[in-house]
């Protein structure tokens, strides 16, 4: 398996994680005490930011972030939509990326003005890391207040998404 192809099927794992807990919090906001919920949008808001920066990186663009959040946290709603067109982003540019691509490394800048240098397979390969530990914390405010929380193991993506490595052996 390349490179190439290990990235895509994570993203594409990423798109449905995303989306399934997006559905699940749209499912449940509601119910939540603002104080949660307010902890889960800074959360999710946060990993959001971090995707844009990254976008901005693997393409050798300026960003406009000072700082890994935003001084005002979005709604779930405005939320919701910022990261499925984000999440799509991705997955268009890892389709398109040409492979040896991958392997060059890029000098930026991290948002306290620190350089930094990271390939852009690394930078791919830290949206993705970075994304699940944070829906790992929104999965476990969730579950603190005896709400169900949305499948995110990769395991389960593949599983759903090519049901036939399910099969015996």
């Amino acid at each position: 398996m390349s490179s190439k192809t290990l990235l895509l099927s994570l993203f594409r794992y990423k798109c449905w994680a995303d989306d399934e807990l997006l559905a699940l919090l749209a499912e449940i906001e509601s119910e939540l005490p603002d104080q949660q919920l307010g902890e889960i949008l800074e959360t999710i808001n946060h990993a959001h930011v971090v995707d844009r920066i990254f976008a901005s990186n693997v393409e050798k663009k300026k960003h406009a972030y000072r700082d890994t959040g935003t001084n005002n946290t979005p709604t779930l709603a405005e939320l919701s939509k910022a990261i499925v067109e984000t999440d799509r982003w991705y997955l268009r540019y890892v389709e398109e990326v040409e492979p040896g691509a991958l392997a060059e490394t890029i000098r930026f800048a991290f948002t306290d003005g620190a350089s930094g240098q990271m390939s852009r397979e690394e930078m791919l390969a830290h949206v993705i890391t970075h994304g699940g530990y944070h829906r790992g914390d929104v999965g476990r405010i969730v579950t603190q207040l005896s709400k169900p929380t949305s499948p995110d193991t990769f395991t389960g993506y593949l599983h759903r998404a090519e049901p036939a490595r399910r099969s015996s052996i």
